[in-house]
C-alpha cells in the first residue's frame, strides 16, 4: 500500500485541531495540492483518493451546506470550495463501498452545488452596484463550471441534474446573463449524453422545452435567441421522437423562427431547425392532422366557455386566492426558517461528532502504541467500563433534568393555585364578616308628657346658669382638641425617631471594622442625607420589584380589608416619615 501524501496528512491534522470557523479557509489549501505542476495523472488520482479517505471531501460538502454568508470570505470562499469539490470527485475511483459514493455522495454534491448556484443567481439579480453584479456573476460561472466538470467526469449524473428542481429554477429566469450561462450548461449536458432527455420524466422534458420556446417568444436579445435555437436544434438532431413532439406541442414555432429570428446572425441554425420541422410536418400530415385541428377547435371553444364562466366569479375568487396565497407564503417562510435552523444545527452536530471521533481514534491508537502487548486486554476492558460509565452518567443527567423540568412546572402551577385559593378564601371571609345594616328607623316624636317635663325643666334653669354651662362645654372642647393635636405630633415624632434608630442600627450592623474604616464611612454617620438616600433607593427598588410580579401574585391585594394594614405597608410608612 502506497504511503499517504504528507501535505494531505498535515492538512487533515490541522483541520482536526482547528476551530470550526477556520475550517473553510484551511480547505482552500486543497486547490494548491491538486494543481501542483509536478503531479502526474496517477499521482493526482492517488492524492484525490487520500483526500477522500481522510474525510476532507466530506468536510467540503458539509461546509457548502452551511450558511455561505457566515463563512470567512463569504461567497468567494464558497465558489472556490465548489470548484475544489468538483475536481476532487472527478477521476476518483472508490474501491471500498462504491455504492455509498456513486448513489449518495455524488448526488448530494450536485444538490449542494445547484443550491449554491441558485443563491448566487438571486443575489446577482438583486445587486445594484456594477462591482457586486460582476463578482456574483463570476462566482456563479465558477459554480456552473464545477457542475459541468462533475457530470462530465461522471456521465450518470446528467439525468439527476436535469430532474433537480433547482436546475429548472435556475433555467427559468428572465435575467439575460444567468440564462445564457444555464443554457450553456444544458448544451454541455446534451453534448455529453445526447439521449439524456429520453431518460428523464415526461414532466421534466416538457418543462425544459417549454422554457426554451418561451425564451424565443418573449425576448429580442440575439444572444438568448441564438443559445435557445442551438439547444432546440441539438435536441431535434438527437432524437426524431422529439421532433414529433415539437410539431405536435408547439404549433407556432415555425412561424416564430421565420418571422422573429431570421437575419439575427445565426440563420444557419434557424434554417436547419426549420427544415427538420417542415420535414416532420410534411410526413405526418393527413387525417391525424385534421383530427388534431378539430380537437383544437373543440378545446378552444370549451376553454372560452370556461374562461367566461370564471370571469363572472373573479372578484370573490381573487380575494380567496390572495388570502390563501398569503397564508401559504407565511407557512412556507416559517417552514423554511425552521428547516434552515434544523439543518444548520444538524450539520454542526455532525461536524463536531466527526471531529470528536477522529480525535478519539487518534488518541486510542497513540495509547495502544505505548501500552505493552500484555496489558492491551486490560486497557481495552478499562476503556469499555469508562465508556459505559460515561453513557450512564449522561443518561441519568438527562433523565434527572427532564424530571426536574416536569416537577418545576407542576410546582409553579401548585403555587399559582394556592395563591388563587388564598385570595378566594379572603374574599369569602370578608363577605361572611360583613353584616347587613339594620333598616333606618325614624325617631319617635315626643309625647305630650315628655314635652311638658322638658319645658318645666328649662323654665327652672336661669339664663346665667345656661351661659355658664355653655362656656364650660366650649372650654373642655378646646382643651380636648389641643391635647389631641399634641398627641398626634408626639406620635409622629416617636415614629420618626423609631425609623431613625432602625436606620442607624442597620448602618451599624453593615458597617466595616475599625481597621477597615475610611473617611467615606464617617460621612455616612455624620450626614443624614446618605442613609436617607439609601432608604429611598431601597423603597424604590422594592416598589419596582412589586410592580414586576405576575398578576396571580398580586391577586390577594384586591380582596384585602380596608382597615387591615399589612406589616410591609407599616414599614414603608415609617421609612417615608423619616425620609420626609
Amino acid at each position: 500500500m502506497a504511503a499517504t501524501d504528507p501535505q494531505v496528512l498535515a492538512l487533515a491534522a490541522q483541520i482536526t485541531e482547528s476551530r470550526e470557523q477556520d475550517i473553510p479557509l484551511l480547505l482552500l489549501k486543497l486547490k494548491g495540492i491538486l494543481s501542483s505542476p509536478s503531479l502526474g495523472c496517477e499521482e493526482s488520482n492517488k492524492i484525490k483518493q487520500d483526500i477522500y479517505d481522510y474525510g476532507l471531501t466530506q468536510y467540503c460538502l458539509l461546509v457548502l451546506k452551511q450558511d455561505h454568508s457566515q463563512l470567512q470570505g463569504a461567497w468567494a470562499t464558497a465558489a472556490q470550495l465548489a470548484e475544489i469539490l468538483s475536481h476532487c470527485c472527478v477521476g476518483l475511483e472508490v474501491k471500498e463501498d462504491p455504492e455509498e459514493f456513486y448513489r449518495k455522495f455524488l448526488p448530494s454534491v450536485i444538490d449542494s452545488l445547484l443550491v449554491l448556484g441558485k443563491r448566487l443567481q438571486a443575489r446577482f439579480i438583486r445587486a445594484i452596484k456594477d462591482k457586486e453584479k460582476q463578482d456574483f456573476l463570476h462566482w456563479f460561472q465558477i459554480v456552473t463550471d464545477a457542475i459541468c466538470w462533475l457530470f462530465g467526469g461522471h456521465i450518470q449524473l446528467a439525468p439527476h441534474v436535469l430532474q433537480n428542481d433547482r436546475f429548472l429554477q435556475l433555467l427559468i429566469t428572465d435575467d439575460v446573463e444567468t440564462a445564457i450561462v444555464m443554457m450553456s450548461v444544458l448544451h454541455n449536458i446534451l453534448r455529453i449524453n445526447s439521449s439524456v432527455l429520453l431518460q428523464v420524466e415526461e414532466e421534466t422534458l416538457h418543462s425544459v422545452l417549454d422554457e426554451l420556446v418561451y425564451k424565443l417568444s418573449s425576448t429580442t436579445n440575439p444572444a438568448v435567441g441564438s443559445a435557445a435555437t442551438k439547444l432546440l436544434l441539438l435536441v431535434a438532431k438527437s432524437c426524431k421522437q422529439l421532433v414529433q413532439l415539437f410539431t405536435a406541442r408547439y404549433k407556432g414555432l415555425k412561424g416564430l423562427l421565420s418571422k422573429q429570428w431570421t437575419g439575427k446572425g445565426f440563420d444557419r441554425e434557424v434554417n436547419q431547425l426549420l427544415d427538420l420541422l417542415y420535414l416532420e410536418q410534411s410526413s405526418g400530415k393527413g387525417e391525424i392532422q385534421k383530427q388534431h385541428e378539430a380537437a383544437s377547435v373543440i378545446q378552444a371553444a370549451w376553454r372560452g366557455f370556461q374562461t367566461r364562466k370564471r370571469l363572472k366569479k373573479l372578484p370573490q375568487a381573487v380575494v380567496t386566492l390572495q388570502r390563501s396565497f398569503r397564508a401559504k407564503r407565511e407557512q412556507e417562510l416559517q417552514h423554511l426558517t425552521k428547516q434552515k435552523e434544523d439543518e444548520a444545527l444538524k450539520l454542526q452536530m455532525q461536524l463536531q461528532r466527526q471531529r470528536a471521533m477522529r480525535l478519539f481514534h487518534e488518541r486510542q491508537l497513540a495509547l495502544l502504541e505505548v501500552v505493552h502487548a500484555s496489558q492491551v486486554n486490560k486497557y481495552m476492558q478499562e476503556m469499555e467500563e469508562k465508556s459505559a460509565l460515561t453513557i450512564q452518567r449522561f443518561w441519568r443527567g438527562y433523565r434527572a433534568r427532564r424530571i426536574f423540568h416536569q416537577q418545576k412546572q407542576s410546582l409553579k402551577e401548585y403555587k399559582a393555585a394556592v395563591i388563587i385559593q388564598r385570595a378566594a378564601c379572603k374574599f369569602l371571609e370578608k363577605r361572611r364578616r360583613r353584616r347587613p345594616l339594620s333598616p333606618w328607623k325614624e325617631p319617635k316624636g315626643l309625647t305630650d308628657e315628655q314635652r311638658l317635663a322638658l319645658q318645666q325643666k328649662a323654665s327652672q334653669m336661669s339664663e346665667e346658669r345656661s351661659k355658664k354651662l355653655h362656656v364650660q362645654a366650649q372650654a373642655k372642647l378646646a382643651q380636648f382638641l389641643l391635647r389631641n393635636r399634641l398627641d398626634q405630633r408626639a406620635a409622629q415624632r416617636r415614629e420618626a425617631l423609631l425609623a431613625q434608630v432602625n436606620t442607624d442600627v442597620e448602618l451599624l450592623m453593615n458597617a466595616p471594622g475599625l481597621a477597615e474604616t475610611t473617611e467615606k464611612d464617617f460621612g455616612a454617620f455624620m450626614s443624614r442625607s446618605i442613609p436617607v438616600a439609601t432608604k429611598a433607593r431601597q423603597a424604590h427598588n422594592t416598589m419596582l420589584k412589586y410592580s414586576r410580579w405576575p398578576w396571580w401574585k398580586k391577586l390577594g391585594d384586591e380582596f384585602m380589608e380596608d382597615d387591615v394594614i399589612p406589616d410591609d405597608a407599616i414599614n414603608t410608612e415609617l421609612e417615608t416619615l423619616f425620609i420626609g
